[in-house]
């Protein structure tokens, strides 16, 4: 197995990261945060680098997918040179960006106050009035896993998990925030509802929120 190093450019604001094999068509990018995954994931698809046929971003990695062995070595050389920025810190107001109402009636709303310290309304106005970017998707068809709100909303997930969550439950976990996109098992902290739809198979992208997207919640 190969393992490089790569020593970025202090002044783009990126670490450096460790870039492994995995298996000979395809590299994996170890990062430390979330916020990292993004920056990579944006980086590599504006560089369009030959040879890399897909890209998966994940909670601490990113799999760079390759269309055959040769070109295992050449992109792990090309990825020492690749200019990685820090993640944006605001949305792209070029963008058609998603806003999702939410009926902030949880059954988790007291339980998430008693985490935080936040009144009900508190906790409303923290998760609507900073704007959430999709980190990566995961867990069941159309969920997203939206990063950078408020940190003052980091709770844990429940001690006992739910066996159903209905779809649309809006809901909170660590340094997440999420919407069910179907009746399944959770424990995360449920805070509202939503009718938006996350997964529809008629749409020519069944999935609401994609990676890298930004998003905000309204209060209906």
């Amino acid at each position: 197995m190969s393992v490089t190093n790569l020593s970025i450019d202090p002044a783009t604001d990126a670490v450096a990261r460790t870039v492994l094999d995995y298996g000979d068509q395809a590299l994996m990018v170890q990062c430390d945060s979330t916020a990292e995954v993004l920056a990579w994931t944006d980086a590599l698809r504006a560089a369009a680098l030959p040879g890399v046929v897909d890209i998966v971003p994940a909670l601490r990695t990113v799999l760079v997918k390759l269309a055959a062995p040769r070109f295992q070595g050449v992109t792990r050389q090309r990825l020492r040179r690749l200019p990685v920025g820090s993640l944006a810190a605001s949305p792209d107001h070029r963008g058609d960006h998603p806003v999702i109402d939410v009926v902030y009636d949880g059954p988790d709303l007291a339980e998430v106050a008693d985490h935080t310290g936040l009144s009900a309304a508190q906790i409303i106005n923290a998760h609507t009035a900073t704007p959430w970017r999709v980190g990566f998707n995961g867990f069941s068809p159309g969920f997203a896993y939206l990063i950078g709100g408020d940190p003052r909303l980091r709770v844990p997930r429940k001690s006992e998990p739910r066996t159903v969550v209905p779809a649309g439950s809006v809901a909170l976990a660590g340094e997440f925030s999420a919407i069910y996109p179907r009746q399944s098992p959770g424990g995360w902290q449920i805070i509202g509802h939503t009718e938006a739809v996350l997964w529809d198979v008629t749409r020519p992208n069944p999935a609401l929120l994609m990676q890298g997207m930004w998003v905000r919640f309204r209060a209906a």
